[in-house]
């Protein structure tokens, strides 16, 4: 998959959405009965990286504080959904251990992952950082990961919604209708190439989550590092 094309025809088409006031406006991100929940596999970007990406969030917060806003706690890439998130979901329907073994045993082998932040894109939704991995690794990881879920009898719903290609990570999401749209695409414009850092993935999470992977409803069910022998 070339990843820079793909981010860039994501970038026009949102561009042209949010243009013609088309985007998603997400009206359940402040639902206090939001109970949808889900397990994933999350990589988190290292101090230095959080750090460079808050500060662009504080030069785009100011034109529209009523969007949401990541906070630097909350920040990650998602390396498989393993369960979407959907209402009513509850971690005593599963055995955490047993995701466990079967994301331990796709492990094997798949040393630390580079993962290069350049740029931000536009998403229908919100602000995508644009992650690139350095090599193969990550690929074959997920191609592991859905071969061998899929060969378990455990409850998953890899890839329904979509088929992780990319490296990204949601930074910002549209609760509101976009104030100054002008300025934000400008701002926008202006950091499509800013380079956010470097950072090695040297272990994975595995979490019981909420659709926004908010710190405060975010369980760590497993702590899993990638090594290059297991």
């Amino acid at each position: 998959m070339k990843l820079k094309s793909h981010y860039q025809s994501l970038f026009d088409s949102s561009r042209q959405q949010l243009i013609n006031g088309n985007y998603e406006i997400d009206e359940k991100i402040d639902h206090p009965f939001d109970d949808r929940r889900g397990i994933s596999l999350l990589a988190r970007p290292d101090h230095h990286c959080k750090t460079k990406i808050a500060a662009f969030l504080d030069e785009l917060r100011p034109l529209d504080p009523s969007q949401y806003y990541y906070p630097q706690s909350d920040l990650h890439i998602t390396i498989m959904s393993i369960i979407s998130c959907y209402s009513g979901f509850q971690l005593g329907q599963i055995s955490p251990e047993e995701y466990k073994q079967i994301i331990l045993h796709s492990l094997r082998g798949i040393p630390p992952i580079m993962i290069q932040i350049e740029g931000v894109t536009l998403s229908p939704a919100g602000i995508l950082l644009q992650g690139y991995p350095d090599g193969e690794a990550l690929q074959h990881l997920r191609d592991r990961l859905r071969q061998n879920f899929k060969d378990s009898f455990l409850q998953q719903s890899l890839d329904k919604r979509y088929t992780i290609q990319t490296a990204h990570s949601t930074i910002m999401r549209y609760r509101h209708p976009l104030k100054n749209l002008d300025k934000f695409l400008q701002v926008i414009n202006h950091n499509r190439h800013t380079d956010f850092g470097t950072f090695t993935i040297s272990e994975l999470e595995l979490v019981f989550n909420d659709w926004y992977q908010r710190q405060e409803n975010v369980q760590i069910l497993h702590r899993l590092p990638l090594l290059a022998a297991h």
